[in-house]
C-alpha cells in the first residue's frame, strides 16, 4: 500500500497535487507525532513524504528530492547513522508543478532536474546554520528510524531559515 505522509493538514493539497489518489497520513510535527502516527504501519509500505522545508541556500519554491536524511545537532559530535532513501521519480506530469499555491520551475518535469540534497531533522525550528545545499525539516529522520524499506520524501522549500517565511508561505500552517 502506498501512503503519502505529511505533517500539518496544510501540506494535503500540495502532497495530492502530485499524487493524487494516494492516501494521506497526517502525523504531527516532530518525533513524538510521527512514532505514534506511524508505528503500526508495515515496514514495506511504500511512504512519500512531502513537505516543507527550510533552506540556508536553495530559493524558495525550489523542490528537493531527498537522498539521505540524518539528525541535525550542531552544538555535538556523536556517531550517528546517515539513512539513505530510495529515490523514486516525482511524479513527471507538468501540471502538478504549475498550480497555485506552488510556484515551481518547469524544469521539474523531469526526474534529472530536481535537485538531491540531504535533509537534517531538528527538533525545533532552524533559524541559523553555515550548512549549504541542504533542507532542514522535523520529521524525516525519524520516520526513516522507523526502518521503513520504501521510503521516498521530496521538500517543497519553504523558507530560508525564516520563522515569517515559513509562515507566509504555509499558508497559516502552525
Amino acid at each position: 500500500m502506498r501512503y503519502l505522509i505529511i505533517a500539518e493538514e496544510g501540506e494535503r493539497e500540495m502532497a495530492l497535487r502530485l499524487f493524487p489518489d494516494t492516501p494521506v497520513i497526517i502525523t504531527g510535527v516532530g518525533a513524538l507525532n510521527i512514532i505514534r502516527s506511524l508505528k503500526d504501519l508495515p515496514r514495506d509500505a511504500e511512504l512519500i513524504n512531502i513537505g516543507y522545508a527550510g533552506s540556508a541556500n536553495y530559493p524558495i519554491g525550489t523542490w528537493v528530492r531527498v537522498n539521505e536524511v540524518r539528525l541535525h545537532h550542531p552544538n555535538v559530535s556523536y556517531d550517528e547513522p546517515t539513512i539513505c532513501l530510495n529515490g523514486k521519480a516525482m511524479p513527471a506530469d507538468p501540471e502538478a508543478f504549475t498550480q497555485a499555491p506552488l510556484n515551481t520551475q518547469a524544469a521539474l518535469n523531469t526526474q534529472a532536474a530536481l535537485i538531491a540534497a540531504v535533509c537534517y531533522t531538528n527538533v525545533d525550528f532552524v533559524l541559523a546554520s553555515p550548512y549549504q545545499d541542504c533542507v532542514f525539516d522535523m520529521e524525516l529522520a525519524f520516520i526513516a528510524a522507523l526502518g521503513f524499506t520504501n521510503l521516498t520524501s521530496f521538500k517543497y522549500v519553504s523558507d530560508n531559515l525564516s520563522l515569517h517565511q515559513y509562515h507566509e508561505k504555509s499558508q497559516g500552517v502552525s
